[in-house]
């Protein structure tokens, strides 16, 4: 994450999620950001201005007028001032309403008058306050003008109805506040992101497939959307969240594998490709479930599937193109003969054989390979700093 020294304005308005708030500062703290808590009068009827101070370790504004005030600083200035990025979790109707029209009769809905800084909104109320047409035409409004408007959770709600209105969570909230903060420097550019395993069945109850987690492919496609990049994630079966992203196309075999990619590869500007496709499928399905029989073996006859790396690299024209390799043996020069042999203009080279990192580990060991020959080992560390350092290197080269 790209929080660390960012000054974050969180201001907290009246509603029951503002009990999530407190977990917002923490996960900040965690991500060593600057966080200053406003709170406007009806917040403080749900949490206490304690509970922010203690977890921000900063003084909570609840006042537009402070009393014994020992400073000649006009709060709402320069709080909008310092503020890299100002978000308001929960934002209430009221305080909505209140933004959209320019109403500034408390310290929070003055600096969001004199605000410069990016805005954050995450709303929270009752299904069917959120859903009126007063609270639609200002949420719209401040879409306009360049707010972030976050979207809501569909549950149960603390008042009983059923439906949208339910605050995200601050795990997803941090995620949106580092995203918006984040350099666009892929902006403008169509990234296609491969992930996971493929499968391939025997019969309509087996089949065969691989280890692949899909973590690092989905890493990849959540750093090159929070730079600004159109992306489009290709992912085979996995038990993981899917990250945001402007598309996303589920394919189970590799022959699917091989036209999805295909299909959106004349368009895209970058093809990053650690997907780990089944290199062989059964030569023949089963239409039924394959039986025991008295035989003590099961003989099936395998055939090759296509390489989808090695088609695109035939098929390219402008585009940079990066491969994988999972290695268990003269990992460099098998990685390097893959490289030239596939027209890749990157390669991403991991050792297999690792007991602590690699397939469902969220930490892996690998070593970047260049067109130009160049060399580059990494550290053992998370996948998700992997695809940052991956993408680094793309921007570098393009």
């Amino acid at each position: 994450m790209k929080l660390e020294n960012k000054n974050i304005l969180l201001g907290v308005t009246g509603g029951i999620a503002a009990y999530k708030s407190p977990g917002i500062c923490s996960l900040l703290r965690k991500n060593n950001a600057n966080i200053k808590v406003v709170m406007t009068k009806a917040a403080t009827e749900f949490v206490t201005p304690l509970t922010f101070e203690t977890m921000s370790s900063n003084l909570v504004y609840t006042e537009m007028f402070t009393k014994n005030r020992h400073t000649a600083e006009v709060e709402h200035i320069e709080l909008a001032k310092w503020a890299d990025i100002i978000v308001i979790a929960p934002a209430s109707a009221n305080t909505i309403a209140k933004i959209s029209n320019g109403i500034a009769d408390n310290l929070l809905t003055s600096i969001m008058l004199a605000s410069r800084s990016p805005v954050i909104i995450v709303p929270s109320m009752n299904t069917y306050m959120l859903n009126n047409e007063a609270t639609r035409k200002n949420l719209e409004i401040l879409r306009n003008r360049g707010y972030i408007i976050l979207g809501t959770a569909h549950d149960l709600l603390a008042c009983m109805d059923i439906g949208d209105g339910k605050m995200l969570e601050p795990s997803e909230i941090v995620d949106e506040i580092d995203t918006a903060l984040y350099k666009k420097d892929l902006e403008g550019k169509k990234v296609v992101v491969t992930a996971g395993p493929t499968v391939e069945p025997l019969d309509p109850v087996r089949y065969i497939t691989n280890r692949s987690s899909g973590k690092t492919g989905y890493e990849i496609a959540k750093e090159a959307k929070k730079r600004g990049a159109d992306v489009t994630l290709i992912s085979g079966p996995t038990s993981i969240k899917p990250p945001k992203v402007d598309k996303m196309i589920k394919i189970k075999t590799t022959e699917e594998l091989k036209n999805v990619v295909l299909e959106n590869f004349d368009n895209c500007d970058i093809l990053i490709q650690p997907a780990a496709p089944a290199d062989f499928k059964p030569l023949d399905y089963s239409e039924e479930k394959i039986k025991k029989s008295k035989d003590e073996n099961l003989k099936i006859e395998f055939t090759k599937n296509p390489d989808v790396a090695k088609l695109v690299g035939e098929k390219k024209t402008h585009q940079f193109t990066v491969g994988f390799a999972a290695e268990s043996q003269n990992e460099i020069e098998n990685a390097t003969k893959k490289l030239e042999s596939k027209n890749l203009d990157m390669i991403v080279l991991n050792n297999i054989k690792s007991e602590t990192t690699g397939f469902a580990s969220d930490d892996n060991i690998v070593t970047i390979i260049s067109k130009d020959g160049k060399v580059e080992n990494l550290p053992i560390m998370k996948k998700s700093e992997i695809a940052e350092k991956l993408i680094d290197k793309i921007i570098e080269r393009i």
